[in-house]
């Protein structure tokens, strides 16, 4: 979040950048939807001067819990007492931009692109044994590490940027379960097992194209990010019960998109921006897996079923004085959900600061509060045959909230 001072020329005046890019992005698209986290900071490739540094961060604390959970080893239908499911988690951002020479510049950065964690109350776990395993605890993070480039080149008023780059990204998941009493599975009847795959880095790349004219602080962009498929193979994959761990493999795929930002100075001193972006989220059916030995050996899977999700956000920026610059934005991301899990719309206000600090640094504190659409989740009409929930659900209206910060210096 840089200064607009009037509609002067980028030299010696920096423009507010598309969404606002810093504590503001951060915090808002921390609580993007699905497995969403983190977005690479590509977006200062545009800084001006020679060398650019922003390093932030945003933490993010959902609220989400049960209303109420059908199960028979309930007695049916009751109210949810295990409070919140959902775990809080941070989001880094790092990025370093370089000019090589006057038209090209190059940017490495570092974020975690997608990630879930949870973990569930006595209630959910005995209601998830009607399958033979209640889901204790689950969760995974993606690290990504990227560089990327932009070539620039004059075309009437403003500059074209053909944008490139690759990007490398790992997989690390683990999911915590309780067996059921059951006689069939002796020993480990009432004990737990955790499921874990630590894939290596996989490639991935990005590609785009914007248009520019700083004197306005006008930028469009459009930015594509590609899917990858990660496959953990049964030395990175394991299955650990009280009997030892089995071998594990298995395989799955994390989503392309396509994204468009929009940006304009609308007078002196004030921008308007927005975006919009398509997550290819149904790429996300199942995850497969197969433990090579023990008691419950065999081909998995984990159920997903999810559908494609699109993003929405626009706001407005402005210049207060030539050392505070403000920023509020409104985004709606449409749940990705169809038969297994309540991921439902979301709403979210992002507001927040930035302050220079000297001629070459700046400050920016931003924060965002997302509204949690309800939802209900039916269950499978067998056990472990889906689609479907092992038990049927519903969530409430809840709260997600997010704080963020990050620094930026120039030169």
């Amino acid at each position: 979040m840089a200064n607009l001072r009037g509609m002067g020329k980028k030299t010696g005046t920096s423009v507010l950048v598309t969404g606002i890019a810093g504590a503001v992005a951060l915090a808002g698209a921390a609580q993007a939807g699905g497995f969403s986290r983190g977005t690479a900071d590509t977006d200062i490739l545009f800084e001006s001067g020679k060398f650019a540094m922003r390093i932030g961060a945003a933490h993010v604390m959902p609220q989400r819990g049960y209303d109420t959970i059908t199960s028979p080893l309930l007695g049916g239908t009751v109210n949810g007492t295990d409070g919140n499911y959902t775990d809080s988690y941070t989001v880094p951002s790092v990025a370093f931009k370089l000019q090589v020479v006057e038209s090209v510049a190059c940017a490495g950065t570092h974020t975690h692109s997608f990630g879930a964690s949870a973990t569930y109350g006595s209630q959910a776990i005995l209601a998830g044994k009607a399958d033979g395993t209640g889901t204790v605890s689950e969760g995974f993070t993606t690290n990504e590490f990227g560089l990327t480039c932009g070539a620039n080149f004059d075309a009437g008023p403003g500059q074209v940027w053909l944008i490139g780059g690759v990007f490398m990204q790992d997989f690390d998941y683990a999911q915590v379960v309780e067996f059921a009493s059951s006689a069939s599975l002796g020993a480990l009847a009432n004990t737990r097992a955790t499921l874990s795959f630590d894939d290596e880095y996989r490639l991935g790349y990005r590609v785009g194209v914007a248009y520019e004219i700083p004197e306005i602080a006008l930028r469009g962009q459009l930015l594509y990010r590609s899917a990858v498929d990660h496959t953990p193979n049964s030395t990175q994959g394991s299955f650990a019960t009280i009997a030892g761990a089995a071998p594990t493999f298995g395989s799955g795929t994390l989503p392309q998109s396509l994204e468009l930002k929009l940006q304009s100075g609308v007078a002196p001193g004030t921008l308007v921006f927005g975006s919009v972006k398509w997550t290819d989220w149904s790429v996300l059916q199942t995850l497969n897996y197969t433990i090579t030995a023990g008691p419950v050996a065999g081909p998995r899977l984990l159920e997903y079923f999810w559908k494609d999700g699109w993003t929405i956000s626009g706001g407005v920026g402005r210049q207060f004085n030539d050392t505070v610059s403000g920023s509020l934005s409104l985004t709606w991301d449409q749940g990705v959900s169809t038969t297994e899990d309540a991921h439902t719309d979301t709403w979210t206000v992002a507001g927040g600061v930035a302050v220079a600090a000297g001629e070459r640094g700046e400050f920016r504190f931003g924060g965002a509060v997302s509204y949690l659409t309800s939802g209900s989740v039916a269950a499978e009409a067998v056990p472990g045959s889906g689609p479907g929930n092992t038990f049927a659900y519903t969530v409430d209206n809840d709260w997600s909230y997010a704080v963020a910060g990050s620094f930026k210096v120039n030169w």
